[in-house]
């Protein structure tokens, strides 16, 4: 940091004379900078406490305040003790005389000396209203001359990225229009780089300087330089004996930087997080039986560069205890003792572990509180054996009142209704408290996805000793959602989803949404409503309307074409009842309209009827022409659904499963039963890792001897399938192209169809990882994971090789009535004699390929990310288990916002 500098500016007639003033000296140094008035400032100058120049990089001391100067016109010997007449002030410009005058203690009649003239320079001094003051005695007349501190006309802060100007601003303390101090800068100093040292960065600098204005002002700027993040080079652990360094560094939050961690927030230096680090090793040590430990010292240097810093802990592991005698005493008629004592975690002999004591106490505060004992109070005595290194425990139940909710307060809630936060308590006032369900209400809030993820019920005293008060402190969040999806693959090119939905309408927990979605293959429109509580009552309903246009294509060589094209207008209906707190039974009805075509210009040949086009499977293969057709599809369905999640939005713990089965043929063209199954299993691993386990099934079956149409079938693939396209793996139909008399290994050469199936599976497991605070406070949160899936079922369709010289036939009918099989190079009739014209000729071998139920396995990793722009997912796979013919595809994504 350097000293102040003083800039002369011409920006008034003013400025010149205001410039001859200020060159004498800068403002707060004292130092003389110019030759011409070194004669005057001499003893300025001598008593002037300068700003010294720091190396770079390096923090300014703050200069200390300069010494009292002595008057500088001293008084002759003869006046000395000298009774003082008159007191004069000069140099005032803003202040009066007698204002001045107040700051001293010299008074008319005083004698004056030499130390009284020193006191009251030094209380002038002490004002910080002056940057230079004298005094002066002549045949009793004390003359004090004065040069005000200049006014300060604004504050400009450069060179300040990583923190804007609002934060840096209001810890600012000289302002506007106030004096202007050295003291109150070198404060306001330290202040900004008090803010960087909290974002890690020990390296900043501030230097300040001012820009000298007209009458007596100035602009103080201050020169920021933010440098790097100091980070934490290094982690010394001295004294550990049965732990190596890195066993013990892997359970401190703060990490040594290296390249691998370089998006790390772990790796900057934070006093706060090295604290937290001694509390993580004691807690390490207590968990593995070292009931002893202590952190003897724990000490951060900061390198002569300011970039990094080290860390040493020196620590005292002591003696390794193992359990003594455990008991459970219980002060409470409904708990025994000796039974609770059986079923603890730890047993006589095993090492200690006081993260198991912790636990221990929270599950025997749980039971209690199930049986309404809200207050109960479980305390752990201990029983040390230094000589057995032995450490028994006897949890002690003490006796308290069996509690009943008084009443339940909802606070913070201005756009949800109190009832829709009430419905979901398990607890009613009046009720005799029990610990499990207030747990069980504040995963059902939190599973509403209103509020904030942080949510809890909190538990206060009531208006006696047997009431208790359940206050729901919420923080409502934006329910509304606008997203936006787009993904991307060899096949399908780019797919384009929007919808919006107000998971909450009008406070009334109901749902609304519109959403659409157009590709290169399908596009759709749907408006779905929610009731979850229909009149107030514990009953669910919901309405769906849509409208799906699919055109399923596939690829001849790097053309694109269109196989068949699939319109689906619909709607469903269903309704929910609660079973049990955790079982619901959901009941359904759907009506679709479907339409199957092909495109006439591509498919479709007078191959059997000279007057009449018609599909031709040598075009299209059979499997195709069969499914075209118009069809009305009325469905009745039926599911159990269990659902134990902590939270439906984000769960960390739990398990939801359903069984879904579906009756075609209340009326309409279509007839099957078809049966599903899924269940997903989350479990919390600690510190962060979240894994759950995937597992689905189905299977479609005919009814009346109809078979299962192509559209009615099962399909897998992305998303569901991560690692392949759509409808990537499954039965399918490979028509491979001959050229020059070979059959094509290229995939662009070929037409694949996707068949689908009547039975699937698929599974999943995914584990998420954790990360630094600094990426949780970005929203990161990345996963990896292995999907694994088959579909199959199908007969194998009526396939065709077709070699050179293999021609469409028809029936041609001539003028005298007879009828003559004709083959012929042609697929246009014209007249009256059926004369055919524009040849074609066709030349592929067909091969239906991936009917089997063996697995396909895909591996990958994903990334989670609450961007400032919306939801954003995006997965890299792997596919390390494949069939004949399925399609791999390694990248998607996809991005949406919320309101």
């Amino acid at each position: 940091m350097m000293g102040w500098e003083m800039v002369r500016t011409p920006d008034s007639r003013w400025a010149s004379k205001v410039a001859t003033v200020l060159l004498g000296t800068t403002i707060l140094a004292g130092v003389p900078i110019e030759a011409a008035a070194q004669a005057a400032q001499t003893q300025d100058a001598k008593t002037a406490a300068p700003l010294t120049r720091a190396t770079k990089g390096a923090r300014v001391p703050v200069p200390a305040e300069p010494a009292t100067p002595a008057p500088a016109a001293a008084p002759a010997p003869a006046q000395e003790g000298q009774p003082i007449q008159t007191i004069l002030v000069k140099g005032a410009e803003r202040l009066e005389p007698q204002t001045v005058l107040s700051y001293i203690k010299l008074r008319v009649g005083q004698n004056y000396n030499k130390a009284v003239a020193d006191a009251a320079l030094k209380d002038l001094y002490e004002t910080e209203l002056f940057k230079d003051a004298q005094i002066s005695f002549d045949n009793g007349v004390v003359t004090i001359q004065v040069q005000e501190n200049p006014v300060v006309n604004r504050i400009v802060l450069e060179g300040n990225k990583r923190i804007k100007d609002e934060k840096i601003l209001p810890e600012i303390k000289i302002a506007p229009r106030q004096i202007f101090t050295r003291s109150k800068v070198r404060a306001d100093v330290a202040r900004i780089l008090e803010l960087y040292k909290r974002q890690g960065r020990y390296a900043a600098t501030v230097e300040p300087k001012m820009v000298a204005l007209d009458q007596n002002r100035v602009d103080i700027i201050f020169e920021i330089t933010e440098g790097d993040k100091s980070k934490v080079r290094q982690i010394n652990i001295i004294g550990n004996e049965h732990f190596s360094e890195g066993e013990l560094r892997s359970q401190m939050v703060t990490k040594q930087a290296r390249f691998t961690r370089l998006f790390s927030s772990g790796t900057s230096y934070d006093p706060d997080r090295m604290a937290f680090d001694q509390q993580k090793l004691r807690q390490f040590y207590l968990t593995q039986g070292y009931a002893d430990f202590r952190v003897v010292s724990a000490v951060a240097e900061l390198t002569p560069d300011k970039k990094d810093f080290i860390i040493t802990y020196v620590v005292e592991e002591g003696k390794r205890y193992k359990f003594g005698d455990v008991k459970v005493e219980s002060q409470l008629r409904e708990l025994d003792g000796d039974k609770l004592a059986k079923n603890l975690p730890m047993h006589k002999g095993d090492w200690y572990n006081a993260k198991q004591v912790e636990d221990t106490i929270d599950s025997l505060n749980e039971v209690a509180g199930s049986l309404g004992y809200a207050f109960a109070d479980v305390r752990p005595q201990y029983d040390r054996d230094k000589e057995n290194l032995t450490m028994g425990i006897t949890f002690l139940i003490q006796e308290a009142p069996r509690v009943y909710v008084e009443k339940i307060n909802i606070n913070g809630n201005t756009l949800t209704q109190d009832k829709v936060i009430r419905r979901e308590f398990r607890l009613a006032e009046g009720d005799a408290f029990n610990s499990l369900q207030v747990k069980r209400s504040t995963n059902r809030i939190k599973s509403l996805g209103y509020f904030q993820e942080k949510f809890e019920v909190e538990q206060k005293p009531g208006s006696a000793d047997d009431r208790i008060v359940l206050e729901a402190n919420v923080e409502e969040k934006p329910t509304g959602e606008l997203q936006l999806s787009a993904g991307f693959s060899s096949i399908e090119s780019f797919i384009f989803q929007a919808s919006i939905r107000q998971r909450n309408f009008r406070g009334r927990g109901q749902t609304v949404g519109l959403s659409g979605s157009i590709s290169r293959y399908s596009k759709s429109v749907e408006a779905s409503f929610v009731e979850p509580y229909l009149f107030d009552k514990n009953v669910s309903l919901g309405v769906n309307i849509y409208r799906r246009d699919y055109n399923s294509f596939n690829y001849t060589n790097t053309d694109r074409n269109t196989t068949y094209q699939q319109s689906t207008t619909g709607m469903q209906i269903r309704a929910g009842v609660p079973l049990t707190e955790y079982l619901t039974a959901v009941a359904s009805y759907t009506l679709n309209y479907d339409d199957v075509s092909l495109d006439k210009d591509t498919y479709y040949t007078f191959r059997q009827d000279p007057t009449q086009l018609t599909c031709d499977p040598i075009l299209a293969g059979r499997y195709l022409c069969d499914a075209i057709g118009k069809r009305l599809s009325s469905i009745i369905g039926g599911s159990l659904i269990y659902d134990t999640l902590d939270n439906r939005q984000r769960p960390t713990r739990g398990l939801t499963a359903s069984i879904n089965a579906d009756f075609a043929g209340l009326g309409g063209d279509v007839k099957y039963v078809r049966l599903r199954g899924n269940a997903t299993k989350f479990k919390n691993l600690g510190k962060g890792f979240i894994f759950s386990l995937t597992a689905e099934g189905g299977a479609i079956k005919g009814l009346n001897g109809q078979d299962i149409r192509l559209t009615d079938r099962f399909y897998l693939g992305q998303p569901d399938l991560r690692g392949f396209a759509i409808r990537g793996i499954g039965p399918r139909v490979l028509r491979k192209n001959i050229v020059d008399g070979v059959v094509s290994t290229s995939r662009n050469d070929w037409t694949d169809d996707a068949l689908g199936g009547k039975y699937y599976y698929k599974g999943r497991a995914e584990l998420e990882i954790p990360l630094g605070a600094g990426a949780r406070e970005m929203g990161l949160r990345p996963s990896i994971f292995a999907d694994v899936g088959a579909v199959w079922g199908v007969k194998a369709p009526a396939t065709t090789n077709c070699n050179p010289g293999c021609y469409p036939t028809y029936t041609q009918t001539a003028s005298d009535g007879t009828t003559t099989i004709v083959t012929s190079p042609t697929n246009t009739v014209t007249g009256a004699a059926n004369v055919a014209t524009g040849a074609y000729q066709y030349s592929f071998v067909e091969q239906f390929v991936g009917d089997t139920w063996k697995p396909r396995v895909a591996v990958g990793i994903g990334v989670n990310w609450n961007s400032p722009f919306g939801p954003f997912r995006i997965d890299f796979s792997r596919v390390l288990l494949k069939q004949e013919g399925d399609d791999p595809k390694a990248f998607s994504f996809n991005v949406g916002t919320q309101f």
